[in-house]
């Protein structure tokens, strides 16, 4: 839900005052005391609880999210419904029509399964089980409640995420932030395989140009959700601002409108996305403190170098820092699928950068994955289970 002022589309938050407090702990313990139940019973207490109030899209919006994102249903039957039915029904068509019948019928179904190990079916869970593939049938088995808090945090994040349907182009400015993260930025860009270009360095900050779902030949719903669901990863970046191109329909004129809609690190959203973790891998966290015990003037620094490429970014796993002001960035390959190694080799290429050190797992087999590595500029150190901070250190002193 959003208004309009001008050209700008401004979301409706639910403020985290008593009213809405109220209202979310009222559905969560719903949501509480309906497991195990059908979905058709969630849905006849949630219309209770709705009855007349005039709020009901919050309410809506709300329980949609509680389905959705902090819910498991699941199809309880002891046979699969289909094949359920077909057993039922060829039963029943070898007896008279009749309602006394059906006890019977469903009896024997119940005896003709139990006679499988480790099955103990009962007539009612036959009759239970013929339509439990339908959606209002499906049992809620799981509920992980949430705080009142984080249910209306992430229903005001979701307002957000909404207004990217409309997008036709979004534009990230993410000033100077620590690497990391922007690392975990581009990871998620990639994870949801966004049409970007991406340019800038780690100095000035990047600005990183998204096409949004409207800009696309047909509008594509599955398109618009990966959007939104970057927009929990942006939120993990320090400093940053958005502004995003909208194309929509006007309810009154039924045409077309354009407008917009800006965000920036200001905006008190909370991502449910974890952090980054401290390290990639236990190679990494070992080879920091191998680091650690050495004596030496070299600083090593994690994920501060970001190498701007043709449309994407290379991000070397650390930087080592004399204070002379010599600089050696490095980069560990343990990743042992093919695609991933071809990809990270030819990234390499084009970073063009022969202060790079590639530290290369022995347990690679390049020639295998057709990755060729004679012929790069960079020194090339190999190890075996772990990467010696020592042998690192005899390459820059």
């Amino acid at each position: 839900m959003h208004r309009r002022q001008g050209e700008s589309l401004i979301p409706k938050y639910l403020a985290p005052n008593k009213q809405a407090i109220a209202l979310a702990e009222t559905l969560i313990d719903c949501f509480q005391r309906c497991q195990g139940e059908q979905k058709k019973v969630l849905q006849a207490e949630l219309q209770e609880i709705e009855g007349d109030s005039t709020d009901f899209k919050v309410q809506r919006g709300l329980a949609h999210l509680l389905k959705n994102h902090f819910s498991t249903f699941e199809i309880v039957s002891p046979l699969e419904p289909q094949m359920l039915r077909e057993k039922v029904f060829a039963q029943a068509a070898a007896t008279m029509p009749i309602p006394e019948q059906q006890f019977k019928i469903l009896e024997a179904i119940a005896t003709e399964l139990n006679k499988a190990p480790d099955q103990s079916v009962t007539p009612a869970a036959v009759a239970t089980g013929l339509y439990a593939d339908l959606p209002e049938n499906h049992i809620l088995t799981e509920f992980s409640a949430p705080t009142p808090q984080t249910l209306i945090d992430r229903y005001n994040l979701s307002q957000v995420q909404g207004i990217f349907y409309k997008a036709s182009q979004l534009i990230i400015h993410a000033h100077r932030n620590d690497p990391g993260e922007y690392k975990l930025l581009f990871r998620y860009l990639k994870l949801f395989q966004l049409m970007t270009y991406i340019e800038g360095d780690a100095d000035t900050g990047f600005t990183i140009t998204i096409d949004g779902p409207t800009s696309l030949f047909k509008a594509s719903t599955r398109y618009g959700l990966a959007i939104a669901k970057m927009l929990p990863a942006l939120l993990h970046v320090s400093k940053w601002q958005l502004e995003a191109h909208l194309q929509y329909k006007d309810t009154y004129s039924n045409t077309m409108r354009q407008g917009q809609f800006s965000l920036d690190d200001s905006c008190n959203l909370v991502s449910h996305y974890p952090p980054g973790k401290p390290y990639d891998s236990m190679l990494e966290e070992s080879f920091v403190k191998g680091w650690q015990k050495l004596k030496t003037e070299w600083q090593l620094e994690r994920e501060v170098d970001l190498i701007p490429l043709p449309g994407s970014v290379m991000i070397p796993d650390f930087r080592l820092v004399h204070p002379d002001g010599q600089e050696y960035l490095l980069e560990i390959v343990g990743y042992w699928r093919p695609e991933y190694l071809q990809k990270k080799f030819a990234q390499i290429r084009r970073a063009e950068q022969p202060n790079l050190i590639i530290a290369i797992s022995d347990r690679l087999n390049l020639q295998k994955a057709g990755v060729k590595f004679d012929d790069l500029p960079n020194p090339i150190i190999w190890f075996k289970n772990k990467l010696p901070a020592k042998n690192i250190l005899q390459i820059i002193a």
